[in-house]
């Protein structure tokens, strides 16, 4: 069993559409669970930006994070994130300095490389094949940080371009990522760190490692700031929290099939008829969903958080009912005794038998 540690919890939110349901309920749900974690003591609620998907109703975060945070009082509100290859970076630095500014100390700027659609989507997104398939974030993030800082060096031809308004702050920026490349850079840049542990597990202790080693001090962080990102379903009993998971064991199987729809119900999950192959592929997803009781599922999240030297894990949870999906959120906040204080700053904390060393060490 994992250290008893203080551990804060934050929110992941896709705005899932479930069957007989509709997106624009998906996004009321969203608002109403925003403000039951401001209650709770969650530190901060990102929404997700994604195209071309029934799953899914949040494709312009910006939009989402304004409105959330019109409902909420304290708690952060951010974007997990937005795919800064399907923007231009003088529209989003403008973008989160207007959100900065309408909520001065309460935006995050959480940003990633992937498209998090189809290529034909993101072709529609981006107008030419050669967006789509250049390897240029690098080049998009340190302009986009230049814009945000006011900094271009004398000779770049946007020197003289203000992102508006200029005389705002700048929210929290993050990278997010689900393999080690966001987290050199990251580090290099001295920026805050998502690992989608719900996306790809297997990196993630390493690579928030490799973060917290490598990390050097910016205007952004004097020290690391990271997190990770997990898919939890959390009930009363571990029989009922499997239960309540069918949905998203069904869903994650269409989704590596290429029949990604809404949201299935417990009932629709139960009813299917799996396939040998689909058995295989559905226990192959297991290690990427915390599935349990508040105590089963507390004891493996605080495992993970340990081994990779972080103290705030986020949490995104595909479940059918938003009341149970709301009630899976708070059974996490009592076991995680999030609702006694409003959270503090997280650190880094070092992993158990993990030494930290120099690069090149």
């Amino acid at each position: 069993m994992a250290p008893d540690l203080n551990y804060q919890l934050s929110v992941l939110d896709l705005s899932p559409v479930s069957t007989g349901s509709t997106s624009a309920q998906a996004l009321r749900n969203t608002v109403d669970l925003a403000q039951l974690a401001d209650e709770l003591g969650y530190t901060r609620y990102w929404l997700a930006e994604h195209h071309n998907t029934r799953l899914i109703a949040s494709s312009v975060p910006e939009l989402m994070i304004g409105h959330v945070a019109n409902a909420t009082k304290r708690i952060r509100v951010g974007s997990g994130g937005v795919m800064l290859p399907n923007h231009s970076p003088l529209h989003v630095a403008e973008t989160f300095r207007v959100l900065e500014a309408l909520h001065p100390g309460r935006v995050d700027l959480g940003l990633g490389r992937a498209p998090d659609t189809d290529t034909v989507t993101a072709l529609a997104l981006r107008r030419s094949r050669q967006a789509v398939f250049s390897d240029d974030f690098s080049q998009q993030l340190d302009e986009l940080l230049s814009f945000l800082s006011d900094d271009f060096v004398e000779e770049h031809p946007f020197r003289d371009v203000k992102a508006m308004p200029a005389d705002v702050g700048t929210p929290e920026i993050w990278l997010l990522g689900s393999s080690d490349f966001s987290a050199q850079l990251a580090a290099k840049l001295g920026l805050g760190f998502a690992f989608a542990h719900h996306i790809q597990p297997s990196p993630a202790i390493a690579s928030l490692r490799m973060y917290r080693d490598y990390f050097r001090p910016s205007k952004y962080f004097a020290e690391p700031k990271a997190l990770v990102g997990v898919s939890v379903v959390c009930a009363e009993t571990d029989e009922s929290a499997a239960e309540l998971a069918r949905p998203v064991e069904l869903g994650l199987l269409r989704l590596r099939q290429g029949r990604l729809g809404q949201l299935p119900s417990v009932a629709e999950a139960t009813d299917y008829r799996y396939t040998a192959e689909e058995r295989q592929l559905i226990a192959s997803n297991r290690d990427r969903v915390f599935i349990g009781s508040p105590t089963t599922v507390r004891e493996r999240l605080a495992t993970l958080a340990d081994r990779a030297g972080v103290s705030e894990i986020m949490v995104t949870s595909l479940i059918h009912d938003h009341g149970d999906r709301r009630r899976s959120y708070e059974l996490l906040a009592e076991t995680f005794v999030t609702r006694a204080a409003i959270p503090t700053e997280p650190v880094m904390r070092s992993p158990v038998g993990w030494r930290n060393t120099a690069p090149g060490a």
